[in-house]
């Protein structure tokens, strides 16, 4: 319900005629002395006739978008916004509409912006790079759980807030250069909150888009912002409704709209969640009180009706922009006596276009803030901006994402700085304050209720920040039916990481079973391999690398079930490794868009310390297009050897999941195999919780030589899947039915493409 404080409403039909006379009248004369028209669209002159607007939009998360609903219905009617102010989503409203954006612009953005990411810190896989991308199917789950001498420590909230700076920048990039907030079209405040002494911070100078991400930061859930040595939170919990602010920037009247949330009744109050956001509530009611008391007889208080609606409905833009401009509507009578005749406001609309503070081009860029101990060249090397031209602002992006992917910065931003000759770019990189050092983890399960069951658990510490360079020692465990063990030391050669050299040690061990033609098994065996390696390798652009390898080690096999009896039980291994990667996955387990490539040829040789003679080539091909909510994943695998003979230890194993899932893991196998399959699914529910339905389709074989290789001898195995997506990954049960007419159910978290080609 919305209402109009302290306010006569004149009926007459008489008498709003002769007020609507009037009021023409007055603009008629005004727009005969230009001066003094001026005047009147800044606000600047104290003798001018208009009364100043000052617009107040308060806090309230999703319900924001209230806000662009009330825009559209001021300038439907023609009144002119001479002040405005905004906490937490009020202030990125108000910031947009403070710039000069038009209101559908901003109502366009807001209805398309990916709301999802702006509650998440990763960019996502693709900007990861290379060498991390190999093992993050095994710890998918990073918590930000940071290991120093002293401890475990963690961020200073579950989200840093990285992709909400990249939206917010994208949103003011028109006003990126503005230091103070009075030069825009209309002269803006964001409020925020002092965490150390709860009082409210007026922010009116520095960078635009961190004014407003520190206006928006909920304490726990975004990490604050660290200002001018202060550290500043969501200003809702100080002043959520800054009447008070705009009164000083010196507003004559006041629209205030109050998007805040009413307390529930104790029938409500049934679950986490619930308390904590009553609690939320009580703060911003508190402080809201005493703003709305110095709300004036000509003041306009607007709160709309958005029963049913919570802080959290961003997908429901369109609604709640509605909702807003009903409530604006609603109020037109006392609204229009603000209003302007059309001369007027064509002057206003004028005057907010402006853009005398646009970037010019590049002339310097600046690197604040470094890490521990990377150096500034570090990250230096990674901004391709060229001096002496204009921003580009995707390329920028793209550049800052890959930093951020890095793993060692809690923000990486940017903001443009207005310089004699032009703007300076200036990239703020902000180290963890919970690093240099981190644990990510993992679990994984397939079972096929026969067989077949894989269960591990996993875990990585990731040591960073070693030297200058870059340098790191990870060291993964996984403990479970199939146990892992890897370290290794990772050393750039120079600061963009194009070179680099790796040193490492593995152990790994897995069950496999052995099958007759039939399918009936008949034994059951124990692999285990150990080995170090060294390798050198380049950068072959963002997603692809090239490593050469020496590795020595050896193999033993254990025959737990069955009379199966091994000709070696220790394998000597020595070899040499060319590998070519490209992994442009958006996920390593449900990939929506990107590509996998690899190939790769090992050559084990007597001199190398190996009991074999032989040579083998690997190659995998992946690709995953999408189109609206449907997906398709094609993938084509070869393993060939092709000098030599291969040892019982290096046959190539099929089955089980996504690698003939009909089949049980070692069903199918042999010295040379191959596989193509073909699956499409369907994303259903919302962006956070999102399930999905499917099929798949694969055909492969292993053979004693690729040459024996036919579709007539090839294996095929249908399936039908549906599952979840979560934090560790998928999790999903499917159906498959192969050739041999037989079924298998499987239960399945987590599976990466990629297995193939390890």
């Amino acid at each position: 319900m919305t209402t109009r404080v302290n306010a006569d409403i004149v009926n007459s039909d008489i008498v709003a005629v002769i007020r609507s006379l009037a009021v023409s009248t007055l603009f008629a004369l005004l727009l005969g002395a230009s001066p003094l028209f001026a005047a009147v669209v800044d606000g600047s002159n104290d003798a001018d006739p208009r009364p100043r607007v000052g617009l107040v939009l308060s806090g309230g998360g999703a319900k924001g978008l209230a806000h662009v609903g009330v825009l559209r219905v001021l300038e439907e009617i023609r009144v002119p916004v001479d002040y405005i102010a905004g906490t937490s989503a009020g202030s990125a409203v108000a910031a947009l509409y403070a710039l000069g954006m038009p209101v559908d612009e901003i109502e366009q953005r807001f209805i398309e912006l990916n709301w999802k990411a702006s509650f998440q810190d990763t960019p996502g896989r693709r900007y990861e790079p290379i060498h991390r991308k190999d093992q993050s199917w095994r710890y998918p789950l990073s918590p930000g759980l940071g290991v120093r001498s002293d401890g475990f420590h963690l961020g200073r909230g579950l989200i840093s807030g990285q992709n909400l700076g990249f939206i917010l920048n994208g949103l003011i990039a028109d006003a990126a250069t503005v230091q103070d907030f009075d030069q825009l079209p209309i002269p803006y405040r964001a409020v925020a909150t002092d965490l150390a002494t709860g009082q409210q911070v007026v922010i009116g100078t520095g960078d635009l888009a961190e004014a407003i991400r520190a206006s928006m930061s909920v304490p726990g859930a975004y990490a604050p912002v660290e200002r001018d040595g202060r550290l500043l939170v969501d200003g809702g919990i100080a002043n959520n409704i800054p009447i008070s602010v705009v009164r000083d920037m010196g507003a004559d009247i006041i629209i205030a709209v109050d998007i805040s949330d009413a307390l529930l009744d104790g029938q409500n109050l049934q679950e986490a969640f619930s308390v904590v956001g009553q609690l939320t509530t009580m703060l911003t009611l508190v402080n809201a009180r005493p703003q709305l008391a110095l709300l004036g007889e000509n003041d306009i208080l607007l709160r709309p009706d958005l029963q049913g609606l919570g802080s959290a409905d961003f997908y429901q833009a369109p609604l709640l922009i509605e909702l807003g401009a009903t409530t604006a509507r609603d109020h037109a009578l006392e609204l229009y006596d603000l209003t302007v005749d059309e001369a007027s406001w064509e002057a206003y609309l004028e005057h907010r276009a402006t853009r005398d503070f646009r970037a010019g081009p590049i002339t310097d860029i600046r690197v604040t803030d470094r890490p521990r101990e990377v150096s500034t060249e570090f990250v230096a090397a990674r901004i391709r901006q060229p001096l002496g031209e204009p921003l580009d602002v995707p390329g920028l992006e793209e550049d800052l994402k890959r930093i951020y992917s890095l793993g060692y910065h809690e923000t990486v931003g940017y903001r443009l700085l207005p310089s004699d000759d032009g703007t300076a770019l200036e990239v703020d990189t902000r180290a963890k304050s919970w690093g240099p050092n981190y644990l990510r983890f993992g679990l994984g399960l397939e079972d096929n209720f026969r067989y077949d069951t894989h269960f591990n658990t996993s875990a990585e510490l990731r040591m960073t920040e070693l030297n200058s360079r870059g340098g790191e020692w990870l060291t993964g465990l996984q403990l479970g039916t199939d146990p892992y063990f890897r370290t290794e030391w990772f050393q750039p050669l120079d600061y963009g990481q194009d070179r680099f050299v790796a040193v490492g040690a593995q152990y790994q061990r897995e069950t496999f079973n052995l099958f007759e033609p039939d399918g009936e098994r008949v034994a059951k065996a124990e692999l285990s391999r150990r080995h170090v390696d060294l390798s050198v390798g380049m950068a072959l652009g963002v997603d692809g690398e090239g490593r050469v390898q020496l590795a020595r080690g050896f193999t033993e096999t254990d025959d737990l079930l069955g009379a199966l009896v091994f000709e070696d039980e220790r394998v000597e291994q020595g070899s040499l490794e060319l590998r070519l990667l490209y992994d442009s996955m958006d996920d390593p387990f449900l990939p929506s868009s990107g590509g996998f490539a690899g190939l790769k040829g090992r050559f084990e040789r007597p001199y190398l310390g190996s009991d074999r003679d032989y040579d083998r080539v690997s190659m995998m091909l992946s690709q995953a297009v999408g189109w609206q909510s449907y997906y398709l994943i094609g993938t084509l695998y070869a393993d060939v050897v092709t000098r030599g003979q291969a040892g019982y230890e290096d046959y190539v194993l099929l089955g089980g999941f996504r690698r003939l899932t009909g089949y049980s893991y070692g069903e199918v196998a042999g010295q040379d195999a191959a596989l193509a399959s073909l699956a499409g699914y369907r994303e259903f529910g919302g962006p956070f919780v999102p399930f999905f339905a499917g099929a798949a389709f694969e055909a492969g074989n292993g053979w004693d030589s690729i040459g024996d290789a036919r579709w007539g001898n090839a294996r095929k195995s249908w399936s039908v899947f549906a599952g979840v997506d979560t934090f560790l990954g998928p999790v999903q049960l499917t159906t498959s039915h192969s050739q041999d007419e037989d079924w298998t159910v499987t239960l399945n978290i987590g599976y990466y493409l990629g297995r193939l080609f390890d």
